[in-house]
């Protein structure tokens, strides 16, 4: 397939409404199911990603608690723990590109699934307070790659073994990661309540070392040989170096799904404390609230990928990134239970359209080298974790509770006038080239 031909989906050409296009719809994400549950490679990401997702959760509002209360640190200085994230972007990439040169992509999964439990049982057994900081900061950032190693053996089989619902397969295994983080918080927690915050983290650290189990020793799969008499053995797997100019429209993506994301950790942190202190919920209500986004979430999953078909990925994400804009507002200008309820459905819309959408997008904006591609998406979140929490942390001085929540607001808006002007440029050099292929430095 073309580049000119993959642009030209991603960006969503125009396609004939006939009748029972919508059953056909449905077939095609029922099938994308039934591909996962057949598939060894599909189902066992699956239930690997499940585990990820479960053990990342569990401890990710846990953290700041075993700071503070076992290590003696203060609420700044716990703050400041969200910052070693920004190490996870450059060990991402490394992974990535190690990944592309020697096409070992389970390989570097098992290594960096090793990483995670070495480093989240190293931060249980810390006992001086610098420790979690240097050991997420050097062995957890290498950790995150495993997600991205899973994501990038996904596309090469679908290489190999094209499917008409290859996008519903990446979806079908994406939403296990975010069923992960609906059960893992309440886990984490009920876990520290009974037995203390150094077992749950060990248990975390149990869980990513688990993520073999379901993979085995499945191979990388292969990619198939070139077409036509070859002069000389070439190694299929190992692409060329990557240029910078090459990476600049996955680069520009990831920089605006940093906006996006960013106001994910302002949420957590000042929701809560919000409807709790400011507003007095009780804590049954307060509790639904912070659930009711994860479940929209993995319900709109599904349908994200039907409605790409028909408005195209880019737009579609436009319009998800306008979701997070009135999401913010609600949360800065609401005082109620239905206006924040109201404020996380349609956060559940964002990630809907986000989660089952995004990594497809990278890996066709990079299509030479999807492991580097999937790895500087996945490292996103970090990112988007030390901006929210170091801007989120000096807004709410500022502008106090809930007027904090307009900062992700403006990162939100500025996601939506980036990405409508990747979706421009792309529709614009789509309709300039014709006949060649479309030039792939451009989006």
């Amino acid at each position: 397939m073309s580049q000119h031909d993959d642009i030209g989906r991603q960006s969503g050409s125009v396609e004939d409404v006939v009748p029972g296009v919508v059953a056909a719809e449905q077939a095609a994400q029922d099938s994308a199911l039934r591909l996962v549950l057949a598939s060894p490679l599909y189902r066992g990401a699956t239930i690997a990603l499940f585990l990820a997702g479960l053990g990342q959760s569990a401890a990710a509002p846990q953290i700041a608690l075993f700071l503070t209360r076992e290590l003696g640190g203060s609420l700044t200085t716990a703050g400041l723990f969200y910052l070693t994230n920004l190490t996870a972007p450059v060990a991402g990439y490394l992974v990535g590109a190690r990944s592309d040169r020697t096409g070992g992509r389970l390989g570097l999964f098992r290594v960096c699934a090793v990483a995670g439990f070495l480093g989240w049982a190293g931060i249980a057994c810390a006992t001086q307070l610098w420790m979690p900081f240097v050991i997420s900061a050097v062995v957890l950032g290498f950790a995150g790659g495993a997600a991205s190693q899973i994501f990038a053996a996904i596309h090469d089989e679908l290489s190999v073994r094209p499917s008409p619902v290859g996008d519903g397969v990446v979806s079908v295994v994406r939403m296990a990661l975010t069923a992960g983080w609906i059960v893992g918080p309440s886990a984490g927690a009920v876990l520290a309540a009974r037995f203390g915050l150094r077992p749950m983290l060990f248990a975390t650290a149990l869980l990513a070392l688990a993520q073999l189990v379901p993979l085995g020793m499945l191979r990388t799969p292969s990619k198939p040989a070139p077409a036509g008499p070859s002069p000389k053995k070439v190694r299929p797997a190992a692409p060329l170096r990557t240029k910078m100019r090459t990476m600049r429209p996955l680069l520009l993506f990831t920089a605006l799904y940093v906006f996006v994301y960013a106001g994910e950790p302002v949420k957590y942190a000042y929701l809560p404390i919000y409807m709790i202190e400011r507003l007095h919920f009780p804590s049954g209500v307060e509790g639904a609230i912070i659930g009711i986004q994860p479940l929209v979430e993995l319900v709109l999953m599904p349908f994200a990928v039907l409605a790409a078909r028909r408005i195209g990925m880019m737009r579609l994400m436009v319009v998800a990134a306008g979701f997070g804009v009135a999401a913010n507002i609600c949360f800065a200008t609401t005082a109620s239970a239905p206006g924040l309820f109201a404020g996380q459905i349609l956060m559940g819309g964002v990630w809907g359209v986000f989660a089952a959408l995004g990594i497809i997008m990278a890996q066709r904006l990079l299509p030479g080298a999807v492991a580097t591609a999937s790895a500087i998406f996945m490292s996103s979140t970090a990112l988007s974790s030390a901006l929210g929490g170091s801007v989120g942390g000096l807004g709410v001085a500022a502008l106090g509770l809930p007027h904090v929540f307009l900062i992700p607001a403006g990162f939100a808006l500025l996601a939506v006038i980036g990405l409508s002007l990747m979706d421009r440029s792309t529709r614009r050099s789509q309709t300039s080239s014709s006949g060649p292929p479309a030039d792939p430095d451009r989006v």
